[in-house]
């Protein structure tokens, strides 16, 4: 089975990360794409996020029903800062051919990431670019032993739909309906 994992914050999950996951397993004719919510983000450890028990009840609501989405609460249940070196190798245990999915800006700071000559041992790094993104002005290794690939942009923000919410503003097409339901059951971001 090939698998591309898909982490975040997914705070909440919302249709850009649903529309880009769906293209990134035809484009990369995976088996199966698993969301993989981090407890704390390495680069987000001065953010508060919700708590992750509603980040992964939104995320399996938002999923539901999808035979080719999957996720794993790994993150969520090792606790502290998640490392991704980490979670690919506890996922290694049950998946031999994986692939992780980034954004473009991941890449360029892929260097500074924990482990990330072993990250490469272990998987396929597949990079969401964009169109509109030029070139950087120097390309490392990490950037050469990349798979580049086009997605649709989808320019939905999660910080976005927090304020929207916060500022009582509708999130209709944003997030899946059952994710809006959600958020409104438990209040959510109205802090």
């Amino acid at each position: 089975m090939k698998v591309g994992i898909f982490g975040g914050t997914f705070d909440p999950i919302h249709y850009g990360h649903l529309i880009t996951a769906v293209a990134v397993k035809e484009i990369r004719n995976l088996d199966k794409i698993i969301f993989i919510p981090s407890f704390i983000a390495p680069h987000k450890t001065d953010r508060i996020s919700s708590p992750p028990e509603h980040r992964i009840e939104m995320l399996k609501i938002a999923i539901k029903g999808i035979p080719y989405f999957d996720y794993s609460d790994y993150e969520i249940k090792k606790e502290g800062v998640s490392f991704t070196i980490d979670t690919l190798r506890f996922l290694k245990n049950n998946y031999k051919d994986i692939e992780l999915i980034i954004g473009y800006d991941n890449l360029l700071d892929f260097r500074n990431w924990k482990a990330p000559e072993d990250i490469l041992k272990l998987i396929k790094l597949v990079v969401l670019k964009r169109k509109v993104i030029s070139e950087p002005l120097e390309k490392d290794k990490f950037y050469f032993a990349s798979e580049l690939i086009e997605t649709p942009t989808i320019e939905i923000s999660a910080t976005d739909i927090r304020d929207r919410v916060r500022n009582n503003k509708p999130i209709n097409f944003l997030v899946p309906d059952n994710v809006m339901e959600y958020i409104n059951h438990f209040n959510l971001y109205k802090d």
